[in-house]
């Protein structure tokens, strides 16, 4: 047990309002002690912003604590309970590998999640072990730390740590614990479970603490349960639009994964585009493409579909009333998710005000960039800085025509050139992780070299600096690896 004093000098200021929701939403789970915890990589800056002594939680004392092997008194470790609809499929789910210690309140008053992922089995296992390997801890690690560089919003990473033991996937591994902090770990899932297995009281508790944690500007009593759905699906539309603007694929996008905080979570089978193709899967179990790059609008209003149904016994006391004012909820996800996806493509393109012309702009370029396979990002950044390599796309009769018009458009605003170039700058990222970038990191670590990764790591979370030690990372593979692949280790 880590007494009072090792609490106050590590920075933790731990509240456990989750667990004052009734007992269906979660299980107590007892500590799963590992052999030789040892630090890898610990993200010292978000350490600060969450009031953490980072030197504290890099002792010998901090590290049993992010290994699961001392308990917080003032923690609560339980393993919550959801559902999902897992490639279109019903399953009582859970957590069930990782841990959450408690909310950590920070200097400035907010609440984030503090969460142990590897930390071994939990009443929802179904049968797993409830550890992790290294190479997909880092893997987690690295995408989420590269997507809050980004400015999108996500879980964030605030250590890994080995185990000392090995787990056994398709071959023995190094063992590993992820430290993850998020806004909160409440999914669309959650909400399922609690429509399927639990009363309607459960389910309006469920509610009303989502809307005092995440939405507490909310203050109509009367449509409080409309309005939490609005606020959802708004957040929703403009972080699938961030995905898209920047060539993300999530890769499972099940409604398990889907966060109620519109936080990007659970970086598993994701990655980004190289050569621009809106067909593009990576996941090795999506066959059918159901979470392609093009699909992901789509996929994210089914998901709103299916939140929006467990909160019809709220909406409305008249069933048919319920469903459709939850209909009508919506219905308006698309012109949300069209009206921020343009306006992101707007600015990666200099323009800043709106023609009804932009939007075929936008998508010739796109159609463009898909036909000479050039890379979406790099392209983008050619744009940005008046850098036409001897490519076939910059020669071709297609893109002249486009810059022309292009550059008729920015003629029609009345921004600067120097003004639509720092936009475009600031809209277009240098370097995003790359999937060729990450598995030489992991490649790397796993031979006990994190220097590389802590050189990938420091040039991710400046992506919009444009400055000469990006250089080398902004490099697409030599072959296009669109049709690399990825699995849900993570």
């Amino acid at each position: 047990m880590v007494n009072k004093k090792e609490i106050l000098e590590s920075g933790l200021n731990l509240d456990n309002s989750y667990n004052n929701l009734p007992k269906l939403f979660f299980s107590e789970v007892n500590l799963n002690t590992v052999p030789s915890p040892k630090i890898v990589i610990f993200n010292n800056s978000l350490a600060k912003s969450l009031g953490l002594n980072s030197n504290n939680l890099k002792s010998k004392e901090g590290v049993s604590l992010l290994a699961g092997n001392k308990r917080i008194k003032e923690g609560i470790f339980i393993a919550q309970a959801y559902a999902g609809h897992q490639f279109g499929n019903f399953a009582i789910l859970g957590d069930g590998r990782t841990v959450l210690l408690g909310e950590q309140i920070t200097p400035l008053g907010e609440r984030f999640d503090i969460q142990l992922k590897g930390s071994g089995k939990t009443p929802y296992s179904r049968g797993g072990d409830g550890k992790a390997a290294l190479g997909p801890m880092l893997r987690e690690y690295i995408i989420s730390e590269g997507m809050y560089g980004l400015g999108i919003p996500t879980t964030r990473s605030l250590a890994v740590i080995k185990t000392g033991e090995f787990v056994f996937r398709q071959s023995r591994e190094e063992g590993a614990i992820l430290t993850r902090v998020a806004s909160s770990h409440i999914r669309f899932g959650t909400f399922e479970y609690a429509y399927h297995m639990g009363t309607y009281e459960e389910l309006e508790k469920l509610a009303n603490y989502c809307l005092k944690r995440h939405f507490p500007h909310i203050k109509d009593k009367n449509d409080k349960y409309l309005n939490l759905l609005n606020e959802v699906i708004k957040v929703q539309a403009s972080l699938v639009a961030k995905w898209q603007a920047v060539g993300f694929i999530h890769g499972v996008m099940n409604t398990d994964n889907m966060t109620i905080s519109g936080e990007t979570i659970d970086y598993g089978p994701c990655a980004f585009m190289d050569n621009y193709n809106p067909d593009t899967v990576f996941s090795s179990i999506d066959i059918q493409g159901r979470y392609a790059y093009k699909n992901q609008p789509i996929m994210a209003e089914w998901n709103l579909c299916r939140f929006a149904e467990t909160l019809i016994p709220l909406l409305d006391k008249n069933k048919e009333r319920a469903i459709s004012i939850a209909q009508d909820a919506v219905s308006n996800f698309y012109d949300l998710y069209y009206l921020n996806w343009i306006s992101n493509m707007r600015f990666k393109i200099g323009i800043f005000n709106q023609e009804e012309q932009d939007k075929v702009i936008i998508e010739d370029l796109l159609s463009i960039i898909e036909k000479y396979n050039e890379d979406y990002t790099n392209t983008f950044i050619s744009l940005t800085f008046n850098n036409y390599e001897d490519k076939d796309i910059f020669k071709s009769k297609e893109f002249s025509n486009w810059y022309k018009v292009w550059k008729e458009r920015l003629k029609r605003q009345p921004q600067s050139k120097e003004t639509v170039a720092k936009l475009m700058k600031e809209s277009n990222p240098a370097i995003i992780p790359r999937n060729h970038r990450v598995e030489d990191v992991i490649e790397a670590a796993n031979k006990g070299d994190y220097n590389v990764m802590k050189k990938f790591l420091d040039v991710l979370s400046r992506p919009y600096d444009h400055s000469k030690d990006q250089e080398e990372y902004s490099k697409p593979p030599k072959v296009s690896d669109n049709n690399y692949r990825t699995f849900c280790g993570t």
